[in-house]
């Protein structure tokens, strides 16, 4: 057999590199219909090709699990594979574009609001500005950190981190102070200690929907129950709520913090500190773009420290 012929044949034998790389973005999303709407064709597309890749791999590369599409194996030697063709792909079109440092492709960040609209946002805008053809999707909610991380490159979360399979990356800490609007401190006065806190009315979430349970009301034993509640599942019906009089508010000092639409109540006797986090699978962390955003988010928390302590 002539040389040219058994290259033909080890040619034949190699995995397909376009289903490494849709192996590589299930790994990252850890979702078949997310993976779909990020390459542009279906459910079904993404699992034939993912079961073609297992064919020619002789084994499966992935398995369910409560947290998602996890890699076997066999699945994380794809990976690997499949992140070496990325880059090299990677090195080529900087080449093209003769910008090798710019980034592309599409990240996908989940965050909570407050600190999503205030810190992520800004971040995220700056780096695509940098990055033109990085396209970013930022879904906000305010929750608890998924157990498995389906659909999303990236989670922004606060409060406690009791995940698997993940890695969390610490950002900053920020407070919960007490505040009201300066026409419901003429109209009602202000409470001298923390249980004459039961005697006003008081904004918070709807405890019922809450998954973060730091940031409620009835988390901390030192806060009474209140004559009355305006309870939202938005922060920033909440701050809107404080600010038109409906009561005293738990709220994030970095949204209302010196404003003078905002009078702090009890500072000195009362404050809650949470830790904001970012949260991937060690797939997507591998992923420069990843990598990227993570780096802008630290660098918006570092320039804007004295508004997270304030």
């Amino acid at each position: 057999m002539h040389t040219d012929e058994r290259l033909a044949v080890d040619l034949r034998r190699l995995p397909s590199p376009d289903d490494l790389l849709i192996l590589l973005t299930v790994a990252r999303l850890g979702r078949f219909n997310a993976v779909a709407e990020t390459l542009g064709t279906t459910h079904t597309t993404i699992s034939r090709r993912i079961l073609a890749l297992d064919k020619q791999l002789g084994g499966r590369t992935l398995e369910r699990s409560p947290q998602g599409w996890e890699l076997t194996q066999l699945g994380a030697a794809a990976v690997e594979a499949a992140e070496a063709i990325e880059n090299t792909l990677g090195s080529l079109s900087g080449l093209i574009s003769q910008d090798q440092s710019a980034l592309s492709g599409l990240v996908r960040v989940a965050t909570t609001d407050g600190v999503g609209a205030v810190f992520v946002t800004p971040a995220l805008v700056r780096l695509q500005q940098q990055n033109p053809q990085l396209n970013i999707e930022m879904l906000s909610a305010t929750r608890k950190v998924s157990q498995n991380r389906s659909g999303v490159d990236l989670e922004i979360v606060v409060g406690r981190t009791d995940v698997s399979n993940a890695q969390t990356i610490f950002l900053s800490n920020y407070y919960l102070r007490l505040y009201a609007s300066p026409g419901y401190a003429a109209e009602h006065g202000l409470p001298g200690t923390l249980d004459d806190v039961g005697q006003h009315g008081f904004v918070s979430y709807v405890e019922s929907a809450l998954q973060v349970a730091e940031l409620g009301h009835r988390w901390s034993s030192q806060l009474p129950m209140p004559t009355s509640s305006f309870q939202a599942t938005s922060v920033f019906a909440q701050v809107e709520a404080v600010r038109q009089g409906a009561g005293i508010g738990l709220l994030p000092n970095f949204m209302v913090a010196g404003q003078p639409d905002f009078v702090p109540v009890l500072a000195g006797d009362f404050e809650r500190q949470l830790p904001i986090w970012a949260v991937a699978r060690p797939e997507s962390l591998r992923s420069a773009a990843v990598q990227a955003v993570i780096s802008s988010l630290k660098e918006e928390v570092k320039a804007r420290a004295g508004l997270l302590a304030g």
